[in-house]
């Protein structure tokens, strides 16, 4: 079996397992930022993806099952409770999906959400947010339910081999893996044996909402853009303007140079580049033609830290404004760096 683990650097961890023999893959709980490194290891090893598995419905970062999906033209796979409508393959307590001569083996276990599942294949056991090493998933979330999730670890999970390795989604310990009889020995939380003590323990743990919850709901749900996809392909759609270059512009007070600052109005006025006229991100696609008629003008939008404003310049470059740019690093970069500001504002600048 070809094997890799993938960290992304906070704690969650993917997997690339493949038949070497059959030159076909799976990828499970594939996290977005790491989505490069899963076609470079497809490319590297020969293999060629064929399923992409996530465990659950993540709510602490974003999967990269559709983007992988369009990349490798793979089926995605989830449990049939899945609240996700861009699942192709729905399995089930039991069912397995043969990889080569691999045969990966899905255990529901419900309990962390109400689509969990298990992969077991051959000597390890892929267990997502189910049991992780010296803790288990949390029950507080949407779907979650502390009685299901001690069924599914001391009636399913926990009555594998011993040494079955444990290969979690999130790993906070650093340790990469363990055992079922490691966690069965060690486990704070495996040590409440008793139905009654585990759920009044799970129900008690009052931990903190994840930092995207709201957004990895959504998106993991309904296959939605992130915000930081969107900013990363405005970037990439166009060209930016260094605080030196701007500096310079600035001196030669040209007539088909204007700058365009997207704040909301209230922060254009407590300081903005010397000249920038004023619109309002949302009020761009409204007021643009009517201000701006000539596509040829060469426009700079300007925002606070950089990023409405790389929004902004990819809409108008969209709108067919073929001359935009976005100022890298925003006001905040500009202030820090010394460069002039006025304040107030002009009536001739506002649009």
């Amino acid at each position: 079996m070809f094997f890799e683990q993938i960290a992304d650097g906070e704690g969650c961890q993917s997997y690339f397992i493949g038949c070497e023999k059959s030159c076909v893959a799976a990828i499970i709980d594939p996290a977005l930022g790491q989505a490069n490194r899963y076609v470079g290891l497809s490319h590297r090893s020969g293999l060629r993806v064929r399923f992409i598995i996530d465990t659950h419905t993540h709510a602490d970062h974003f999967s990269a099952v559709r983007q992988l999906k369009q990349e490798f033209g793979a089926a995605t796979v989830m449990h049939r409770e899945s609240p996700s409508p861009h699942v192709d393959i729905r399995v089930e307590d039991g069912h397995l999906l043969p990889l080569g001569e691999l045969r990966l083996n899905m255990i529901h276990t419900p309990g962390h959400t109400r689509d969990s599942m298990c992969v077991h294949v051959e000597d390890r056991v892929f267990t997502g947010d189910t049991l992780l090493i010296g803790g288990t998933g949390r029950t507080d979330l949407p779907t979650g339910d502390a009685e299901q999730l001690y069924d599914s670890l001391f009636d399913k999970l926990l009555k594998l081999d011993g040494e079955t390795l444990v290969y979690p989604a999130h790993d906070y310990k650093g340790l990469g893996h363990t055992t079922i009889a490691a966690e069965l020995a060690n486990n704070p939380r495996l040590q409440k044996r008793e139905r009654a003590a585990f759920v009044e323990m799970m129900r008690g743990l009052n931990l903190g909402a994840p930092r995207h919850l709201t957004e990895a709901l959504r998106t993991n749900i309904s296959g939605g853009k992130t915000v930081r996809q969107l900013l990363a392909e405005a970037a990439s759609a166009i060209p930016f303007m260094s605080l030196e270059e701007l500096s310079r512009r600035i001196g030669r007070q040209r007539n088909d140079f204007v700058i365009l600052d997207v704040r909301e109005r209230d922060a254009y006025g407590r300081g903005h580049v010397p000249g920038a006229r004023h619109l309002a991100r949302g009020q761009l696609e409204i007021r643009i033609d009517e201000t701006f008629p000539d596509p040829d003008l060469e426009i700079l939008t300007v925002c606070e830290f950089g990023k409405i404003s790389t929004l902004a310049a990819a809409t108008l470059r969209e709108l067919g404004f073929r001359r935009v740019t976005a100022l890298d690093g925003g006001m905040k970069s500009w202030r820090e760096s010394g460069y002039p500001v006025e304040t107030g504002e002009e009536p001739a600048l506002l649009i």
